[in-house]
């Protein structure tokens, strides 16, 4: 009989398993967990500190009793996986109950250990809780009934974000304190900063830019010499690939420090394989190795794995890094490369901005959100994107995540044929006008300008011409714009200065219609990208009003 065993559950280990299962009725499973559950959704942990999910049991999917009743597997729960002997296929077990260690033998094993959390470290660090378990999230609500009434979350990332939330949602006042100069860094800076607002909006303090110098009894110290009052902290600065049985075991590490696995996830032993957060995927957009810990990835590999224990046929599955998480009263998602990393790359793209409502202006309750689509300059590859927004946004990334993955270009996100109603979306999706937009400019019809080279043109002559309504205009425009609204432009062509013009309006819609016209009477105009309300939002305003100050 084929004995399988698997080390660690929850998402990757328990795809594996209970997929093995299905496949093969007679093989022998046995997963090992050094924690106390197997199959929960962590996830959801955050929300069950927030008391948004009121049972914890809601959160705990399988027991080992269910999975052995259902699948007839041997999941033994606080046994952590000690060493690994390759030469003759074991693994040594220690009990964490008795401290018994005891050898299982294997004839396949799949390492699916998870990540640990980053601890840095600090003075007081011993005070701070992470939230990677159940375990974990018990020790919160338990110091939570104490009534703490200040915490202060360390890290600015996405389960930073999602926990300072859910103490608000305790009541508690709420500080967040990150490192780099924003929170989510997978956003893009101009996209990022209707987060901040949101955060702040709710009463959160935001200390961007600077670190943690040490952790009091009563306090967090950081290194400006700020201090933040802390009944209770969180450290939430990131995770790290959990390695430590494959080094011992010498297994291949790859270059971003997971464990290195082929197409079929098996390592550089091929009876032993690796799935989950601590093993490297393999980028979509360019092949390289990267880290990714998404549950969905951690399920389809697990059972990429049991497939190809199995002796069936596999196909290599990459990652577009796709993902969503809610702050507050935003929904905020990504899939692909930001423009950070292109230009890190030196890959040569275009960005496209838009602010679309989430379904049919006329209809009522529609919302706007950002959208913003990176496309390869040569080929109209689609390379990423980014939504902001309450509503909507969900399916827009979901959409453009899928046309990655089928190879469509930009431009052809205009022939998608979307579900369309009032209450759902419009005639013309967000989705398609980005293909639209892709078309136009990859075409070469008109020619655009991003929020981040606005300085540059002026600074070389061109005149801001703003063709908004002369009420939009007096709320607010860029520093030395001219107004003179589209609807008027032909009455008023003569008042059009000559030499280079950037064109602006309030999302880029209208912007577009005046460049064109313009352009078609002999002018050189060039259109800014999603408008006034993108530039507002970039650290170009907020660079100008420190000029001004």
């Amino acid at each position: 009989m084929k004995r399988i065993v698997i080390i660690g559950g929850v998402a990757g280990g328990m795809s594996a398993a209970t997929r093995m299962r299905r496949l093969d009725a007679t093989a022998e499973i046995i997963v090992l967990e050094r924690s106390g559950h197997v199959s929960y959704a962590n996830c959801g942990l955050p929300y069950f500190v927030g008391g948004v999910i009121e049972n914890e049991g809601d959160l705990l999917l399988q027991t080992p009793d269910s999975l052995h009743k259902r699948f007839r597997l041997d999941v033994r729960v606080l046994s952590e996986a000690v060493a690994i002997d390759r030469t003759v296929k074991t693994v040594r077990v220690k009990n964490l109950e008795s401290q018994q260690d005891y050898q299982l033998t294997y004839d396949k094993l799949i390492l699916s250990p998870g990540a640990s959390s980053v601890i840095p470290n600090l003075p007081g660090v011993e005070r701070a809780f992470t939230l990677r378990t159940v375990e974990d999230v018990e020790l919160i609500v338990g110091a939570l009934a104490g009534e703490p009434r200040t915490a202060v979350v360390i890290g600015g990332g996405f389960i930073g974000v999602e926990i300072a939330e859910n103490l608000v949602e305790k009541g508690m006042e709420v500080a967040i304190v990150e490192a780099a100069d924003q929170v989510l860094a997978p956003l893009d800076p101009e996209m990022v900063s209707f987060v901040h607002a949101e955060i702040r909006s709710q009463g959160v303090a935001l200390h961007l830019g600077t670190g943690v110098a040490a952790i009091t009894n009563e306090s967090v110290l950081l290194a400006d010499g700020t201090s933040i009052p802390a009944d209770m902290v969180i450290m939430a600065i990131g995770v790290r690939p959990d390695t430590k049985l494959a080094k011992m075991a010498e297994l291949e590490i790859g270059p971003r420090g997971g464990i290195h696995v082929n197409q079929h996830h098996q390592t550089s032993d091929p009876d032993i394989y690796a799935i989950g957060d601590a093993a490297e995927k393999t980028d979509a957009l360019d092949g390289t190795a990267t880290l990714v810990p998404l549950a969905n990835l951690a399920n389809r590999h697990g059972r990429v794995v049991a497939d190809h224990i199995a002796g069936k046929q596999t196909r290599e599955v990459s990652t577009i890094g796709t993902a969503i998480v809610k702050v507050f009263n935003l929904t905020i998602a990504i899939t692909g490369w930001n423009e950070k990393r292109l230009l890190a790359s030196g890959r040569e793209f275009i960005a496209i901005h838009t602010h679309p409502n989430s379904h049919a202006g006329y209809y009522p309750d529609a919302r706007q959100m950002a959208l913003k689509l990176i496309v390869d300059r040569a080929s109209g590859e689609i390379l990423g994107a980014q939504a902001v927004g309450t509503e909507g946004v969900d399916k827009r990334i979901d959409v453009i995540a899928t046309a990655i993955r089928a190879g469509l270009t930009a431009p052809e996100l205009a022939d998608l044929e979307l579900a369309y109603a009032p209450p759902f979306g419009s005639a013309k999706d967000p989705v398609n006008m980005l293909g639209y937009i892709a078309e136009n400019v990859l075409g070469k019809l008109v020619s655009t300008v991003q929020w981040s080279e606005v300085s540059r043109h002026i600074g070389l002559g061109a005149t801001l011409l703003d063709v908004r309504s002369a009420d939009e205009f007096n709320n607010g425009s860029i520093p030395g714009a001219v107004n003179i609204p589209v609807d008027e432009m032909r009455e008023r062509i003569l008042e059009v200065p000559s030499g280079e013009l950037l064109v602006l309006c309030q999302v880029g819609q209208r912007g577009h219609t005046a460049t064109l016209l313009l352009n078609e009477l002999g002018f050189a105009a060039s259109n800014l990208d999603g408008g006034y309300r993108t530039w507002k939002n970039s650290p170009a305003a907020d660079q100008l009003t420190l000029l001004q100050a």
